[in-house]
């Protein structure tokens, strides 16, 4: 994979056209592909970072659902962070990626659509619980993309 949700199936794509465009189709390339250039040219222009928690993860079948993955290797998060100073919120969607970055920072379980304050390599952040955007999480997309607004709002992006 050499993009972050690549699968035309995943919505993070469609609920960042709704939030920043009121659009959901506007990333999209064509009808069945999402427009990498463009998704890299605005994340740039919006200081947003996408990463995963995991550096190597262990299939157990033969899809990417949360409860089939297996965490080999976090990230480094600290020296990620040294990477991007600005840095100050982290969102995790789905419970895989959230219960990932709890174990590496020791911060409390956020609600979903909310945050939780912690300190982390010397640096005070907000960790934001966003919903899932698998197709997969029973919330419609409008209503996710709501959660997703409330979040960049608090943010100061929108």
């Amino acid at each position: 994979m050499d993009f972050y949700y690549p699968n035309f199936q995943n919505d993070m794509w469609r609920i960042f056209g709704l939030v920043f465009f009121g659009d959901k189709d506007a990333f999209l390339l064509d009808p069945r592909h999402f427009d990498r250039e463009k998704l890299e040219g605005f994340l740039r222009e919006k200081g947003i970072a996408v990463s995963d928690t995991a550096v190597r993860v262990r299939r157990l079948r033969g899809n990417a659902s949360d409860q089939f993955l297996e965490i080999v290797e976090k990230i480094d998060f600290a020296g990620v962070l040294e990477r991007i100073p600005d840095c100050r919120a982290i969102m995790t969607a789905g419970e895989k990626a959230t219960a990932t970055l709890l174990s590496i920072t020791g911060s409390a379980l956020p609600g979903l659509g909310g945050f939780v304050e912690f300190d982390h390599a010397g640096r005070h952040m907000r960790h934001y619980r966003m919903p899932s955007s698998s197709r997969a999480y029973p919330k419609p997309l409008p209503a996710k993309a709501e959660v997703y607004t409330g979040m960049f709002r608090e943010l100061g992006m929108l």
